[in-house]
């Protein structure tokens, strides 16, 4: 099983992206999904989260601005993005709990790079 991110990008203060996650393999279901994000010299961290009981959490910076939701039919995780700030540049990572055999997995993305200038 895998996952791939996409849809970052450069963008300037003010605007938006869309970053979208897609689970690929042999999945029987997903139970978490969520997106962290990385910048130079500090510590990966939660953006947002959809929990196996459909709980969702917000990094309280991103609240407001950012809006997480999943497709379960096509085994996909989206993070839309407003109003970017300079300090929401990092690399962004897909994180999921992939049920599949013979055992469920903890699985990454590579990560796709937002950078917003000012």
């Amino acid at each position: 099983v895998q996952l791939e991110e996409s849809g970052g990008g450069l963008v300037q203060a003010g605007g938006s992206l869309t970053l979208s996650c897609a689970a690929s393999g042999s999945i029987y279901s997903i139970r978490y999904m969520g997106w962290y994000r990385q910048a130079p010299g500090k510590q990966r961290e939660l953006v947002a989260e959809i929990t196996s009981y459909g709980t969702i959490n917000y990094e309280d910076s991103v609240k407001g601005r950012f809006t997480i939701s999943r497709d379960n039919s096509k085994n996909m995780l989206y993070l839309q993005m407003n109003n970017l700030k300079p300090e929401d540049t990092a690399v962004y990572y897909c994180n999921a709990e992939i049920v599949t055999v013979p055992r469920p997995v903890d699985t990454w993305g590579h990560g796709t790079q937002v950078t917003v200038s000012s």
